[in-house]
């Protein structure tokens, strides 16, 4: 069974730093797609960064300049550096991945993470 499992959300204080980590487990093959979205209470899911494989990233207008998104293909893995913290991007941060390529299974998966919270507060 292929799945996310997402790590290093918790409380910060606005200014600072956070990196999430988001690991593929599973006979995987290949991963088009990983990134990460989040919703804040009471709005819907927004997207943060994806990463194409091969491809630049992209990333929400919100979070240019202060977000860094990386994968490891290697490793199935994909990081989210997260500098000069907002209280506007205190959320549940969610794990995605797209065009998962994984063994017993037909066509691309789509995934999502069990999401992990992120608070910026003093």
């Amino acid at each position: 069974q292929v799945q996310l499992v997402e790590s290093g959300g918790g409380l910060v204080q606005p200014g600072g730093s956070l990196r999430l980590s988001c690991a593929a487990s599973g006979s995987i093959f290949s991963i088009k797609v990983m990134g990460w979205y989040r919703q804040a209470p009471g709005k819907q899911r927004e997207l943060v960064a994806r990463m194409p494989s091969g491809s630049s990233p992209i990333y929400a207008d919100s979070v240019k300049g202060r977000f860094t998104i990386s994968r490891d293909n290697a490793k199935n893995t994909v990081y989210l550096q997260m500098n000069s913290l907002k209280p506007e991007d205190t959320a549940v941060y969610y794990c995605h991945a797209d065009g998962v390529v994984a063994a017993m299974t037909a066509g691309y998966l789509e995934i999502w993470g069990q999401g992990t919270l992120v608070t910026v507060s003093s």
